[in-house]
């Protein structure tokens, strides 16, 4: 990101219903639209959407709990609470609009659900599936290896249950990924300044996206009472255990309208970074480009 990038983006927080504080980066003009980021992102993993975006709206982008400006998880965090921290950021910002991707996207899809003030949103590949059982195992393994101190292992297990491993890693033996990842985590802590979010400092909010997924797990029909219009997005190379998810939910939606992307995969609406190395600004650009004009209709 270039340094004139980062001048163009303001700092603000908010108070969230359990006290928390949710910090965000505030960019454009116009009417309010809040974008929420997925697992191992921060507020700043959507800059170039904001900036594709900040010419027709003032473009919100939280960090959601755990990471950077904001506060840590609570023993009783629930899609609930992250339902709150949106909320309070919807409040502050006057908006009735927002986008999330992955985990978020569920979690903007379940607030279209329980707040009346909500008016339109657009999701992306949201982590939403109908059985939760192999969410459940790959979690139990992450949460052990946590506990231990052993990050980069569980960063592994997280990438197989989530499906976000390359096909290389498929042949590739546990450790030896572990050990590749540690000395890249060791590699980023070195060359990081003390406000930087790591990959390390975000393995721990894993957790909560796995949690997340479990929960919300089979309850599509919920959906059903959604009065917003809603967006669903997604790539032809996204992750296909997420797909069934977008073909149900234009079933249930009622206001629903649905978009899949020709090659692009599940971190297209993101910036380019480490640890997403096939994102461009290209591919946010095609996003944003419908993103913009769902929510100017």
């Amino acid at each position: 990101m270039r340094k004139s990038d980062l001048e163009e983006l303001t700092q603000g927080s908010v108070t969230s219903r359990d006290g928390t504080r949710i910090g965000y980066l505030k960019t454009g003009r116009g009417p309010a639209a809040v974008v929420l980021h997925g697992s191992m992102e921060s507020a700043r993993s959507h800059t170039l959407l904001a900036q594709a975006l900040a010419d027709d709206f003032t473009v919100y982008l939280p960090d959601r709990r755990g990471r950077g400006m904001s506060g840590p998880h609570r023993p009783d965090h629930s899609a609930r609470t992250e339902v709150e921290d949106l909320e309070a950021v919807l409040a502050e910002a006057g908006g009735d609009l927002a986008f999330g991707v992955s985990a978020s996207g569920a979690i903007v899809l379940e607030a279209a659900r329980t707040l009346p003030a909500v008016r339109k949103v657009a999701v992306y590949e949201p982590a939403l599936v109908a059985d939760a059982a192999p969410h459940t195992a790959w979690l139990a393994r992450f949460d052990q290896e946590i506990a231990q101190g052993n990050v980069a292992a569980a960063m592994i297990t997280s990438m197989y249950g989530l499906e976000l491993a390359p096909p290389i890693f498929k042949v590739m033996p546990r450790r030896l990924l572990a050990s590749i990842t540690d000395k890249m985590m060791k590699k980023e802590d070195r060359q990081a300044g003390p406000d930087d979010i790591t990959l390390r400092k975000l393995a721990p909010t894993v957790h909560y996206e796995g949690a997340l997924i479990v929960e919300l797990a089979g309850r599509f029909d919920e959906f059903r009472e959604v009065a917003a219009d809603v967006l669903v997005l997604g790539g032809s190379k996204g992750l296909p255990f997420l797909k069934p998810a977008r073909d149900a939910l234009v079933e249930v939606l009622p206001r629903g309208r649905r978009i899949e992307f020709d090659g692009l995969d599940h971190g297209s609406s993101s910036d380019p970074s480490p640890i997403n190395s096939t994102g461009s600004p290209e591919a946010v650009a095609r996003i944003a480009a419908e993103v913009r004009s769902f929510l100017l209709r």
